[in-house]
């Protein structure tokens, strides 16, 4: 699973407007709309924040992957935020996000779900990466070492 086939950089912001976990996912959310991958931006919001009611997306290490199917989504979708402020998420290691990742995906696709979380994850837990990442100052350069990191092609 190459991220890259999911993210377009549009679907980046940098910074946040949102000071909290919902506002984050909605503007996200919102961001997904913008960009023409949802036709039912109510409905994803609702999915996402259902999941995310269910159990913390904050998965440690400063990261947030909220996450959530819908029949909005024609094909999976991914959006990131960077806070202008780090967010309390509840996350399970009690320290706020720094950095938000959204899949948002067809009511069908649960196998490719799962695969974008786990390379979004794998991705994640290179420390060095990470601490880019959360330093990035702008949309470009968080997609420009997505794009470093993921191979071409595939």
């Amino acid at each position: 699973m190459n991220l890259l086939n999911i993210l377009s950089a549009e679907c980046i912001k940098v910074p946040l407007k949102a000071t909290d976990k919902k506002s984050a996912i909605e503007e996200l959310v919102d961001v997904l709309a913008a960009a023409g991958k949802t036709t039912k931006p109510d409905a994803l919001k609702q999915a996402v924040w259902t999941r995310e009611t269910t159990r913390t997306t904050g998965i440690g290490h400063a990261l947030a992957i909220p996450h959530g199917k819908s029949d909005g989504i024609p094909d999976l979708a991914m959006a990131i935020g960077k806070p202008a402020h780090p967010i309390d998420f509840d996350s399970i290691d009690n320290r706020p996000v720094q950095l938000i990742v959204l899949l948002a995906s067809p009511l069908d696709r649960t196998s490719d779900h799962i695969q974008a979380l786990a390379r979004i994850s794998r991705l994640m837990t290179v420390e060095e990466f990470r601490t880019r990442m959360y330093e990035a100052p702008s949309a470009e350069d968080i997609y420009a070492m997505l794009s470093e990191q993921e191979p071409a092609g595939t």
